[in-house]
């Protein structure tokens, strides 16, 4: 199975960190697949590929990790601004920056602009999963540059 984290890196599976990730095949094949479904589901719901997409940017961008926020970017084309894409990114700050202040109000909005509650449910685990992926990235970033010195 392709895997995002080895292609934004350049590792080789058969480099030594890339032998090293496969002691743990079992986080690979999860941590591809959450990334599959959360951002390339067969069936996205009510939260569209480019709403999905444009999400995942954001919060990659926030984490200052800029490969993958224009991997993010490649996936489909922005949507087009709107009340919805506002809220959602919206929805990521507060979600990320201080979930203990999301309200029933919040999610309350979402649904008055025509989220269901599995889109929303999408939505928060993308938002959760993306900082896993830049603290992934950055971790075996810095092996990388150990190994070079």
């Amino acid at each position: 199975m392709p895997d995002l984290i080895e292609d934004l890196l350049g590792l080789a599976p058969d480099s030594p960190l890339g032998l090293l990730r496969r002691r743990r095949p079992e986080a690979l094949r999860h941590a591809e697949g959450a990334y599959r479904e959360l951002l390339l589901p067969e069936d996205p719901g009510g939260l569209s590929l480019a709403e999905r997409a444009a999400l995942a940017r954001h919060v990659a961008q926030r984490e200052g990790d800029a490969a993958l926020a224009a991997h993010f970017a490649g996936l489909s084309p922005s949507p087009a601004p709107s009340p919805r894409l506002d809220a959602l990114l919206a929805y990521a700050e507060k979600t990320a920056m201080a979930p203990e202040s999301t309200s029933k109000a919040d999610i309350d909005g979402l649904v008055a602009l025509g989220l269901t509650s599995r889109d929303i449910v999408a939505a928060t685990q993308l938002i959760a999963f993306v900082p896993y992926q830049v603290r992934l990235l950055a971790g075996l970033r810095a092996l990388m540059q150990e190994k070079a010195a």
